[in-house]
């Protein structure tokens, strides 16, 4: 419910402040005096764009306030999935600058123009003539009967499966897609992978073929440098071995006299050891080194491949060809397991048409259910609104494809005349026609479904008086569930409101200005006046004024 509505700098509007209340609340004022300026600084909290010539004075700001009451709304969730503070009475506040620049604010909270305006949809309905081509719509007819068929809950069950459902599609068409392309690419990722299997992947390993060629190329003069120390530590005349032994048992014969001849002689001992064991491994290698021309040949062709390799697949080391060995090697499983997962997906997918189908059909048979009902209420309503032949066929047809309201095309066609030729709304009925079946639909809606604020603006243009009496018993028996404003030039209508504000224009000396006002009975008798005669007030307009008001309150 919208509670309080401040504005400030708008238009012709100045200052502007007022609170509202529960009920049928009507606005009435003369053309041009600014009931559209009203609703336009309303649209604007609502989350309409704006600019600069908004502002009535172009160096101020602009700032738009309103509060609403929607503890009844439901709304929490939208609170906490836009990172709003939630509140019993929420306020809105939407600001101008001389720049150019628009803010939004929810609860003193920034927010965009697209969050702002999906709040504002929770909230108003601002209603006018233009917008009656909403009835014509697919989902607007089927959402009417969804309310009289209770089912919201199901729709909602419904549409999380839907979304498990085309998330599970769209899985499946990437798994198509992935197996499209890797089945091109099979053949050379196993090749890749089989070549890079066979090659002697690990850490080090070049620098060990490396080593191990440097040895086997250069066997002759290894053997060669082997021997020739062989020689040296052993020859008899200048062996290193045979000296130092000599050198031993020349320094054993000092070791009694004294601690430093004896170090000494330890020393050459420790000297004697090494050097044997030195000898011993110089005769080892001897041993062991031989010419083996296929050794050779078998290293240099694994460096040869490990070389090619590191160059066919531009990285500098091994570390990095595993890595790529171990990626082509999952590929190639993926691959092969692709049709596995295809099959899998297919089954789910398959299991989910099957709930979504059953769930599709309850949906169908609950509206069908009520289709009859629905058909008698729109035409006894239109019938006391003037259009006594108004009859409509409205039919299900099963669908092809899921959508977000199941899997039923609604066909809702009219006719405004007996035996006349059915037709779709927007095709056959007139602007007139429209408004008054939309404000039917309206009604029929708020009983069955919470509904934000109405606000309808000028629905009853272009109908009697007659006809706009009943339109205001509609709106005004709507009140009892939901906040109804109604925008309007009709005395008949005007007479209904439980509060009646007035939209006027004041001259000052340099600028009109747009006020608003809430009206007390006796303003009301001489605004109501006013509307059924004119300017001048007749005593007989003023006694009709005064029994419509009280056969109205």
């Amino acid at each position: 419910m919208l509670s309080t509505l401040s504005i400030s700098n708008y238009a012709l509007i100045d200052r502007l402040e007022v609170d509202f209340n529960k009920g049928f609340t009507v606005i009435t004022g003369e053309t041009g005096a600014g009931k559209s300026i009203l609703l336009g600084g309303l649209s604007l909290v609502l989350g309409k764009r704006a600019d600069l010539t908004s502002l009535r004075v172009k160096e101020q700001k602009c700032i738009i306030e309103a509060t609403f009451v929607i503890d009844t709304y439901g709304l929490q969730n939208f609170f906490e999935e836009n990172d709003l503070d939630y509140e019993d009475c929420t306020v809105i506040r939407r600001e101008i600058l001389p720049s150019g620049k628009s803010r939004a604010f929810v609860n003193d909270t920034p927010v965009t123009l697209g969050v702002l305006s999906r709040l504002g949809e929770s909230l108003i309905d601002i209603h006018s003539q233009h917008q009656t081509m909403q009835l014509t719509e697919n989902d607007f007819q089927l959402k009417l009967v969804d309310a009289l068929a209770n089912n919201q809950k199901r729709l909602i069950a419904y549409r999380k499966d839907l979304k498990s459902y085309r998330k599970a599609q769209k899985e499946l068409d990437k798994l198509v897609e992935v197996q499209g392309v890797a089945n091109k690419e099979q053949d050379y990722n196993t090749f890749l992978l089989e070549e890079l299997e066979k090659a002697p992947l690990k850490d080090g390993i070049i620098e060990e073929l490396e080593e191990e060629y440097e040895q086997l190329n250069n066997i002759e003069l290894i053997m060669e440098q082997l021997s020739k120390g062989d020689q040296l530590f052993n020859d008899e005349q200048i062996g290193v071995l045979p000296l130092v032994t000599e050198m031993r048992q020349s320094l054993s014969k000092l070791v009694d006299f004294g601690a430093s001849y004896k170090d000494l002689f330890e020393r050459v001992k420790s000297v004697m050891i090494e050097l044997d064991d030195v000898s011993s491994e110089l005769q080892r290698l001897q041993e062991g080194v031989e010419a083996n021309p296929d050794q050779l040949e078998q290293v240099n062709n694994k460096l040869q491949l490990l070389y090619n390799l590191l160059k066919k697949h531009n990285v500098s080391d091994i570390a990095e060809l595993i890595e790529i060995k171990n990626g082509l090697a999952d590929k190639v499983f993926e691959t092969a397991n692709l049709d596995v997962k295809i099959a899998a997906k297919t089954t789910e997918i398959q299991e989910m048409q099957s709930v979504l189908e059953s769930k599709a059909v309850i949906l169908r048979e609950k509206r069908n259910a009520v289709i009859p009902q629905l058909k008698k209420k729109l035409e006894s309503h239109l019938g006391l609104l003037g259009m006594p032949s108004a009859s409509f066929e409205i039919k299900l047809n099963a669908a092809e494809a899921f959508t977000a309201t199941g899997k039923d095309d609604l066909s809702f066609l009219f006719t405004a005349n007996r035996g006349g030729s059915y037709g779709e709304l927007k095709k056959v009925a007139s602007g007139g026609e429209l408004s008054r079946i939309m404000l039917v639909i309206k009604a029929i809606l708020a009983k069955y479904e919470k509904l934000p604020t109405i606000m309808f603006d000028e629905i009853d243009t272009g109908v009697s008086g007659e006809i706009s009496d009943r339109m205001a018993d509609i709106m005004k028996d709507m009140s009892a569930d939901l906040q109804v404003f109604s925008i309007t030039h009709l005395p008949q209508v005007a007479s209904k409101g439980n509060h009646h504000f007035k939209v006027f224009k004041t001259e000052g000396k340099e600028r009109t200005m747009t006020n608003l006002k809430e009206l007390t009975i006796d303003e009301r008798v001489v605004e109501l006046a006013h509307m059924l005669s004119g300017k001048d007030l007749s005593d007989s307009a003023l006694a009709h004024a005064k029994q419509l008001l009280n056969s109205s309150l």
